[in-house]
């Protein structure tokens, strides 16, 4: 770079540096507004981090760069770091928005902040229950209430940056883009600090916001070389977290004290079902920071797993996990048992019908069963740190289950999803590949704590930016909005295009980066829905059903059925049954006669002729009718050995007209 244009790029990073400074009086000022209102004042009187409707993104922290001291001819990029002191993770509340959604930057209470120099770069966001975490009747809290604990997970997908050391003897390292001896990650990369890597998880205290190494992802003790994780979910039945490693491809899981509890293998476990050819883990495809073929550049030398057993987004779904499959992209699923470990009985559930082929880095299901999917553009890595994905083409997609299924589809989900619109800019298509289902808002802009089913949050890039809308984007405030749109979940395309009917939340308060992409990462927002179902009746929907006997003789009555919730948001039903053979049975087998409906136990004994068989119900809609296979017999004459009698019957059951709230 010759002199003249160093000093222009010098000059245009002073610009923006002094325009940084301004944001930071005006954030300061509008938090001051904002802490007038009744919302924050309560929330000055409650001291814990996290509340019902709060929500947590993620995003890069920024650069900073020296005022003075660079010779002639130095590229100012060569001395410009990432900013330890910024924000990689922020925690919005979001309780009160002020109005109907109208296309408009909500103004937030001053968020909890978490900085790189604690976490390094973080992208997958999850929440625990919070069971546990508050005794009933402490003080400051009502009794009984949940306050759940926040994991993130250390990437690559918001930059990766390495250093060589200090040449010159100007006090800093020097910046690389290639590989070279002696280079280490970039401070504010991966939270090396404070004993992080790669592969740490690390865990935000929801009462008091401290922040702490939770595990370090390993494979037989291997760290992780670079790539990073993808993403993390929490299985509320099981208590446990899972998290994909983008540089093994394998499916991890943790108790809630961070022990590794084992591993699911996609590439070996999974492609043989559907008759594909085993992938298996290359332990020789590592990144190496030191060797020269490393370019910071180029993501293809940085060791990512082969993208056929690449995971990226992460669900948990009527006791199953679900998980992306970078090639196709793929959406995949792998049974949970009731210990936590893995079923032998991973699917394949659907080819992801997209514009692009770029990876699906969020993975959500709201209460009705829906499956909501967004994608990230594939990773780019520009030096100026402009760019780390490729923009303005992911979207963010909508499935649900066919009901009937569609014996002519090889899939059980719908063949074209759904869409939504994310942002003003044309095509509407800016996610960076967070999304979440939060509350709902009533019409005056308050959270309304009976919906936990209502908006859809995701994460994009300059959410409000449209020549053509102008003159209205800017009631609504600035244009250069990277950050969180909230939507209906209801409002997919045609409806909400362009989408005024959203409310944007910008991560950072800095509006003079039109030109960044990639900058933001997940989005998690926290529900407490316990108050659904859970602990009490659920009528069972119309008048009792009339089995099928595929003997002939109606050897069983089903003469009563309850539905309950379970503590992990499950639907259960208790099913009573009279023994008209007199064979005196006391147990069944059972099995759903419907593809994508399961049932557990598949076997069990009752203790009494009044008590009821309980079954778990997995992966049915509300209001949908399926059927249930038993066999009804008497555990002793099978223990006996030899043939026994048994009563065939086909229960049709119709599930409640709402789901469990989870």
């Amino acid at each position: 770079m010759g002199a003249a244009a160093a000093l222009q790029t010098r000059s245009s990073f002073q610009r923006r540096l002094s325009s940084a400074l301004k944001r930071c009086s005006s954030r300061i000022t509008l938090a001051a507004l904002a802490l007038l209102g009744a919302t924050v004042a309560a929330n000055a009187q409650d001291n814990r981090i996290i509340h019902p409707g709060d929500m947590a993104v993620t995003g890069f922290s920024g650069i900073t760069f020296p005022f003075e001291g660079l010779a002639p001819g130095v590229n100012p990029l060569d001395e410009t770091f990432i900013n330890t002191d910024g924000a990689s993770l922020r925690i919005f509340s979001l309780r009160s928005v002020g109005e109907p959604p109208k296309g408009q930057l909500v103004n937030t209470p001053p968020p909890f902040e978490v900085k790189a120099s604690q976490i390094g770069q973080v992208f997958g966001l999850a929440y625990d229950d919070g069971k546990g975490v508050t005794p009933a009747g402490e003080s400051g809290d009502e009794a009984g209430e949940l306050i759940p604990n926040l994991y993130a997970t250390v990437t690559s997908l918001l930059g990766l940056q390495i250093v060589i050391p200090d040449a010159d003897a100007d006090g800093r390292p020097e910046r690389t883009r290639k590989g070279q001896a002696g280079a280490e990650f970039m401070s504010g990369q991966f939270g090396i600090a404070n004993g992080g890597g790669p592969g740490s998880i690390w865990k935000i205290d929801g009462r008091t916001g401290e922040v702490s190494l939770f595990a370090n992802v390993k494979l037989d003790d291997v760290a992780n070389s670079g790539p990073g994780l993808g993403n993390i979910a929490f299985d509320a039945a099981t208590r446990q977290l899972f998290v994909s490693d983008l540089d093994t491809g394998m499916i991890h899981r943790f108790d809630l004290q961070g022990n590794d509890l084992g591993r699911f293998d996609h590439g070996e476990s999974a492609r043989p079902n559907k008759g594909l050819e085993p992938v298996s883990h290359d332990a020789a495809n590592r990144m190496d920071i030191t060797n020269a073929t490393f370019d910071t550049e180029s993501p293809d030398t940085w060791g990512f797993a082969d993208k056929q057993r690449r995971v990226h987004g992460l669900a948990v779904h009527s006791g199953r996990l679900y998980y992306a499959v970078e090639e196709g992209p793929q959406i995949w699923s792998v049974g949970i048992n009731s210990d936590g470990s893995f079923a032998a009985d991973a699917r394949w559930e659907l080819d992801v019908k997209a514009k692009r082929k770029f990876p699906v880095t969020d993975i959500v299901f709201d209460r009705k069963g829906y499956m909501y999917l967004a994608q990230r553009g594939h990773v780019q890595n520009r030096y100026d740190y402009s760019r780390f994905a490729q923009p303005e083409r992911a979207m963010v997609l909508r499935y649900w289950r066919e009901t009937p299924d569609d014996p002519e589809t090889e899939s059980i989900w719908v063949e074209a999803p759904q869409e939504y619109a994310v942002g003003f800019p044309t095509d509407h298509r800016m996610t960076t590949g967070g999304i979440d289902i939060g509350y709902d808002y009533d019409d005056k802009g308050n959270l309304a704590p009976g919906s936990c089913d209502g908006m859809i949050a995701k994460t994009g890039d300059l959410l409000r930016e449209n020549e053509e809308f102008a003159d209205r984007l800017v009631e609504g405030g600035p244009s250069a909005v990277h950050g969180v749109q909230l939507t209906h979940k209801s409002l997919v395309r045609p409806k909400n295009v362009p989408p005024w009917e959203s409310y944007f939340v910008d991560y950072d308060g800095s509006f003079d980066d039109p030109e960044v992409r990639g900058h933001i990462g997940d989005v998690e927002i926290w529900k407490d829905c316990r108050g659904y179902g859970y602990g009490e009746f659920i009528p069972y929907p119309g008048e009792l059903p009339t089995p099928e006997y595929p003997g002939g003789a109606p050897c069983i009555d089903v003469t009563r059925i309850e539905y309950t919730c379970d503590l992990a948001g499950e639907l259960n039903v208790d099913l009573y049954v009279k023994d008209n053979a007199g064979i005196g049975g006391d147990s069944i087998k059972s099995k759903s006669l419907k593809p994508g409906v399961s049932v557990s136990p598949t076997m069990q004994t009752r203790p009494g002729a009044a008590s009821p068989f309980r079954l778990g119900i997995f992966g049915a809609f509300p209001n949908e009718t399926f059927q249930v296979g038993v066999c009804f017999y008497n555990s002793a004459d099978a223990e006996s050995g030899g043939s026994f009698p048994c009563c065939k019957a086909r229960i049709p059951l119709t599930t409640p007209p709402e789901a469990c709230a989870h």
